[in-house]
């Protein structure tokens, strides 16, 4: 899909090297965002592809990221990348699949109760809350999911402080 060709694009603005981990031998993005992006990978350009390989694990220490340990899907060989940072790309659709069932959902977004009365981040169940891109679908919502962790810690600390109070009325 387009996230990751976007997000890539993104990042070649503002890092001096961008490698792209595909599982895949092609993108399955829009053909404008995959010439814009291979035209990037040319001589001069800062992004560099590495084709049927899958992230295997963050290497550190504690300086932070120090690499990335590839795995090749085709033959299970694995390598070392050297990289300052890491940035997971897979799309928009939200990883909500585990609350079917126990959540109010739509569109396989989980729905909060939103509003300005408080509790805006309380789902259909007491004490669970929901924030960022798991409850909206607008794209680029990376500063509205900040706001909203924010928010929901706020409320998560009122509803145990309410807890407190209903198990110990002194």
């Amino acid at each position: 899909g387009n996230t990751a060709v976007e997000e890539a694009l993104y990042l070649a603005n503002i890092a001096r090297t961008v490698t792209v981990v595909h599982r895949r031998d092609r993108f399955r993005a829009e053909a404008i965002l995959v010439d814009k992006l291979m035209a990037k990978t040319r001589d001069g350009g800062n992004i560099r592809v590495l084709w049927q390989q899958t992230l295997d694990e963050v290497l550190g220490d504690a300086s932070g990221v120090t690499a990335a340990r590839l795995k090749d899907v085709r033959t299970g060989a694995t390598q070392e990348v050297p990289v300052m940072g890491v940035f997971i790309a897979i799309g928009h659709t939200p990883n909500t699949g585990i609350f079917e069932g126990q959540l109010t959902m739509a569109g396989g977004y989980i729905k909060v109760r939103s509003g300005t009365d408080g509790g805006a981040t309380a789902t259909s169940v007491p004490g669970v809350f929901a924030a960022g891109d798991v409850r909206a679908s607008s794209i680029k919502r990376v500063a509205a999911a900040v706001g909203d962790g924010a928010l929901a810690v706020s409320e998560v600390h009122a509803h145990l402080a309410q807890l407190r109070e209903v198990a110990d009325p002194l």
